[in-house]
């Protein structure tokens, strides 16, 4: 397949608004393909995360606070170009991160949603005036932007995540140093080209491209970075909180998840079939909103199973832009490996391995693999420990009650969905699940752009993200006493 005209072979980074180069490079590869490679990157050296850093905070101290009205047509300039294009954007994403095209489009169009919502959330930042309980003082309070916010993001949603934390961040006055994941440095730069042109003033937005462990560890570990938004692993968000806390800058973490679908017996069995398949495979498992727990009634395990079965053989696994493919490649070779551990692992533990677990080949070289499902026992590992991967587990459960503690067994606390048309136990759930999330007769992987995101327990730490909730974390609120 021929490379798209408006993607360079070379991807920069945008520091104070201009773009630059490096040192060192690296390959960004086609999951599909590996012999199309996207693009060479560049890799940020010590100095110039150091720059955008320097930059951001230089902006904010100079004047980020630009009238409200210009943020928000910036914001609204971004998202309706991000509308424009996401069909090529989508091809850009599908080729590097290896969703299906259809998926790909769809996520940047969510990511022009969503920088156009927050172009209306900076015209409508909260405040509140509050009568005194002392004669002749008003009370007014404001939110007021935090500074300069660093935001590290993973590679799974390479333009939705950034955008959830970008939009929020500049809508509300802040500057941002933006590190992406090393596997899709192409939508980046795509994004970063984007806002580029949006009339932020220079230093407002920054692009480090390179490695966590140099490029990202500085932003975190900054005393001019006053707030930290992370999305990745659980060992990695935990570092990142301990180098933000112990210097008290800001940090909102997500984390991941080991997600529960349970079915009951009064289930639709086609919702329930299309809530799995959907929540557990669909983006090649690779969500943290997957369905990697399915916890099933007993009167409605066996044809659950079989139906799962079914429709897993109908699934075609292929090259991301292959018209009528329902699951890409898995992202690269570790990854690859890693989900095949597992599919040992659980061999190994003793779980059944009903269909699925094999690499595959296709046309072209890739990291392609066949959709799994296990029949196993909660303690399992495969049961308890996130693969990010097509790997969903299977469990029997022998009532309501006993769905309810299996979903909650667990670490993790993102999403949790029910598959039921009990009224009943449909409220039960919701307020019972110990999650953020909650889906009824739905996958678990969906959600919208203008209400929260986020959960409980090992899966995220500080405020929500997305919709009027993220003015929770991006900005700082100021109490002013007036006596007249």
């Amino acid at each position: 397949m021929k490379r798209e005209p408006h993607v360079p072979t070379l991807f920069k980074h945008y520091l104070n608004g201009g773009w630059e180069t490096s040192a060192t490079v690296g390959l960004s590869e086609n999951p599909s393909d590996l012999d199309e490679p996207v693009g060479e990157y560049v890799r940020a050296d010590a100095r110039q995360t150091d720059s955008a850093i320097e930059a951001a905070s230089a902006a904010f101290r100079e004047g980020s606070q630009f009238n409200v009205a210009r943020r928000a047509e910036a914001l609204d300039a971004i998202g309706s170009e991000i509308l424009a294009r996401k069909t090529e954007l989508g091809r850009l994403l599908a080729r590097e991160e290896g969703k299906a095209l259809p998926e790909a489009i769809a996520e940047a169009a969510r990511a022009g949603q969503i920088f156009r919502f927050f172009a209306g959330e900076a015209l409508r930042i909260p405040g509140e005036h509050r009568s005194s309980v002392r004669s002749n003082i008003d009370i007014d309070i404001t939110r007021e932007p935090v500074g300069v916010i660093g935001v590290v993001t993973p590679w799974n949603f390479p333009l939705a995540i950034p955008a959830w934390k970008i939009a929020p961040a500049l809508a509300y006055g802040n500057c941002v140093v933006f590190k992406p994941a090393e596997l899709v440095p192409g939508c980046a730069w795509a994004l970063a080209d984007i806002i580029s042109r949006s009339g932020l003033p220079a230093g407002a937005f920054n692009l480090v491209l390179g490695s966590g462990r140099q490029a990202g560890a500085r932003i975190v570990g900054s005393p001019l970075v006053q707030a930290v938004s992370f999305t990745g692993s659980v060992a990695t968000g935990s570092g990142v909180l301990q180098a933000a806390v112990s210097r008290q800058a800001k940090v909102q973490l997500e984390m991941g998840g080991k997600n529960p679908l349970v079915v009951l017996n009064d289930a639709d069995l086609n919702t329930a079939v299309d809530a799995a398949i959907n929540g557990a495979y669909f983006s090649t498992g690779q969500r943290c909103t997957a369905s990697s727990r399915l916890i099933v009634e007993a009167g409605i395990y066996e044809r659950f199973v079989e139906a799962m079965m079914a429709r897993l053989a109908s699934l075609t696994v292929d090259h991301a832009l292959k018209k009528g493919v329902d699951i890409g490649p898995v992202v690269d070779e570790r990854q690859l490996k890693q989900n095949l551990d597992y599919i040992a692992i659980g061999r190994k533990e003793g779980a059944e391995l009903l269909c699925g677990g094999r690499g595959l080949e296709r046309a072209t070289r890739g990291h392609f693999m066949e959709p799994a499902l296990f029949a196993g026992a909660p303690d399992m590992r495969i049961a308890r420990e996130e693969i990010f991967g097509p790997v969903a587990v299977v469990m029997p459960a022998d009532d309501y009650a006993h769905a309810l503690h299996l979903a909650n067994d667990t670490p993790f606390g993102l999403c949790a969905g029910i598959c039921t048309q009990s009224l009943k136990h449909a409220r039960h759930f919701k307020r019972h699940s110990q999650t953020g999330m909650v889906m009824v007769n739905l996958p678990t992987a969906g959600v919208d752009f203008h209400v929260p995101f986020g959960g409980t327990k090992a899966s995220s730490y500080g405020a929500r993200e997305q919709g009027a909730y993220a003015a929770d974390f991006y900005t700082t609120i100021k109490t002013a006493y007036v006596a007249s």
